[in-house]
């Protein structure tokens, strides 16, 4: 598939990650520094990722899907139903890679999956699908 002139993708974009376990948000920021990000906030569940939508705007949420009192799911659903949050680009982790669970995050609007472990290369691909654009 063609998609035009090759774009590299900004690296100024403001990036989410978001995850209960300290050591995934460390290891995500260092797998994404390592792609050239550097504008990376994060937050350990999905209610204060949805309290950060309040003062920023994020270009991109990756966010684990296994967390409490609020998941990865149930954060997908509350950005898309945000007329202002809806075009965010999203990216579900999760450890499980059951198809009912890939489906049910399709549905609700995921633009890509990653099913852990995964590698810096995994994650550059996923983020060049996402955005249709190379991570130089």
């Amino acid at each position: 598939m063609y998609w035009g002139p090759t774009m590299t993708l900004d690296k100024n974009m403001r990036i989410l990650i978001v995850d209960d376990y300290a050591t995934m948000l460390r290891i995500l920021r260092n797998l994404l520094k390592q792609l050239g990000f550097e504008n990376v906030h994060d937050a350990s569940d999905g209610k204060e990722a949805l309290r950060r939508f309040e003062t920023c705007r994020y270009d991109l949420v990756i966010s684990d899907w296994n967390m409490e009192p609020m998941t990865g799911f149930e954060l997908l659903k509350a950005v898309r139903a945000n007329p202002e949050t809806a075009g965010t680009k999203f990216i579900m982790i999760t450890a499980e890679s059951a198809t009912e669970n890939v489906i049910a995050a399709k549905r609700a609007g995921v633009d890509n999956y990653i099913i852990k472990p995964f590698t810096t290369e995994v994650l550059r691909g996923k983020l060049e699908a996402v955005f249709h654009q190379q991570v130089a």
